[in-house]
């Protein structure tokens, strides 16, 4: 009798852990550092809209909007990250960006050379996260 009541009680432990949801896989993570005040970010986010603001714990939300717009950096960055595209800053650069996703990752600064379009997508999203969902000033 002790063991069926040790089994059941096991079983029950492995439902009720089960039970914490799954984990959203993450579409990617970005390291933005520069030579301006508020530059240094990391954001991570995730295929649900979950959003890290530099490590924070408590995850923020996007919209549904912005998730769309997240999948979509995302997608248009598999290529370049898988060939680990770099593009070396110009003269006057302020802002230095570092991504990673499951394909590979890319670098670049804001005034690059030859940004395929994901990367200006990626700067403007990254802006707008930071602002409206970390509360950040930049």
């Amino acid at each position: 009798m002790r063991l069926a009541a040790a089994l059941w009680a096991a079983a029950a432990a492995i439902l009720l852990a089960g039970c914490g949801g799954v984990i959203a896989q993450d579409l990617f993570i970005v390291y933005r550092s520069g030579s301006t005040a508020g530059a240094r970010l990391t954001l991570l986010v995730n295929e649900e809209g979950g959003v890290s603001c530099n490590g924070r714990k408590v995850p923020k939300k996007l919209g549904d909007r912005q998730i769309i717009k997240a999948r979509e950096i995302q997608e248009e960055l598999e290529k370049p990250s898988a060939s680990h595209m770099s593009l070396a800053p110009r003269r006057g650069s302020v802002l230095s960006y570092y991504v990673r996703d499951e394909k590979g990752s890319v670098r670049f600064a804001d005034n690059s050379a030859g940004q395929p379009n994901a990367f200006h997508k990626l700067q403007l999203f990254v802006l707008q996260t930071a602002q409206g969902v970390c509360g950040l000033a930049q």
